[in-house]
């Protein structure tokens, strides 16, 4: 169970420690030149500003021995140059890591006393931490992924027609149902010359392939050890192959539920230049959920470790949402 007044969420320094014994388990290393060879510093002064005039105290200055540049932990992170306390960082991430449908700015703007803005730029590096380095891709081995799309929201300056999706952002998403993690990527349209290699690129050629009836996966046969199908328009949600796994795509469906339900309810609005990094959220706490053994701590550990070699500024996300 977690405990939210523990040290590293409500003091500076303990941040700090949790956050180096985290990155740095045998010792400092160098953001610049990659060495190990460096010496802590004591409290160094930093530049006057108007808040501080003499100077702000910084502790955990490291300096390295080959390259002389100075760092700290959150130097080459998605925490670097922010004026907020890093164990409010830390805060921040757990509780995004926990809600299971998201947290919205305002919440945290109000939970940890800063403003709305600062609260929503936090949280879009905190999905930019969540965003998988991992790209190898799923299934393989016999194993099994369902894949499926849904619409979500609406595109800018697209008018709304009398019937169809073409006003709506799409989304590719696949699951494995194996390992329990899944993937999603923004797509500009359902053709299968736009799906096909999406998912060629993120699935193993030794795989079962699980969908609904749509004809954008007619080709999959082609390129995956199966394709097995069913067909939702006539009631059908799971079928049988003879020496085949069983046919459904329940598991992505159970991500999509999951998925609207914190769009609609808890994020509302979403412009189409920050989704991906909303899917890279739902993406990592759905391949790290309970179901898979990892629990609240490990999961914003986890979130911690994807921080390194990730920026995010202010001009790449000057567009406010909820």
């Amino acid at each position: 169970m977690t405990n939210l007044t523990a040290p590293h969420f409500t003091n500076e320094d303990k941040a700090r420690e949790y956050l180096e014994a985290l990155r740095w388990p045998e010792g400092p290393f160098c953001p610049h030149c990659g060495s190990v060879n460096a010496k802590r510093l004591p409290a160094q002064r930093g530049r006057a500003t108007k808040a501080h005039p003499e100077g702000a105290i910084r502790n955990g200055v490291v300096q390295c021995n080959d390259c002389r540049k100075q760092y700290s932990v959150t130097v080459g992170t998605v925490f670097e140059s922010s004026k907020i306390p890093l164990h409010k960082w830390l805060l921040a991430n757990h509780l995004l890591c926990a809600s299971k449908k998201g947290m919205s700015a305002h919440q945290l703007h109000r939970m940890l006393g800063i403003t709305y803005k600062s609260a929503w730029f936090m949280f879009h590096r905190i999905r930019e931490a969540m965003r998988p380095t991992d790209d190898a891709p799923m299934g393989g081995n016999g194993g099994i992924v369902e894949v499926d799309e849904t619409f979500i929201g609406r595109k800018k300056g697209v008018e709304t027609p009398k019937g169809g999706f073409r006003h709506k952002m799409a989304v590719l998403s696949l699951v494995d149902r194996d390992s329990g993690k899944a993937r999603s990527v923004v797509v500009n349209d359902l053709r299968p010359s736009t799906l096909l290699p999406i998912i060629k690129a993120n699935v193993a050629a030794e795989t079962h392939m699980m969908t609904d009836e749509a004809k954008h996966y007619s080709r999959l046969p082609e390129h995956f050890t199966s394709h097995g199908s069913t067909s939702h328009a006539k009631g059908v949600y799971t079928g049988w192959q003879i020496g085949r796994p069983m046919i459904h795509t329940n598991t992505i469906e159970g991500y999509f539920s999951i998925f609207k339900r914190g769009m609609r309810g808890v994020y509302q609005h979403c412009g189409e230049q920050h989704l991906h990094r909303y899917l890279a959220e739902f993406d990592f706490r759905y391949s790290n959920r309970s179901a898979n053994g990892i629990e609240d701590d490990q999961r914003a550990d986890i979130a911690l470790k994807g921080i390194a070699g990730k920026r995010v500024t202010y001009r790449r996300t000057n567009c406010l949402n909820a």
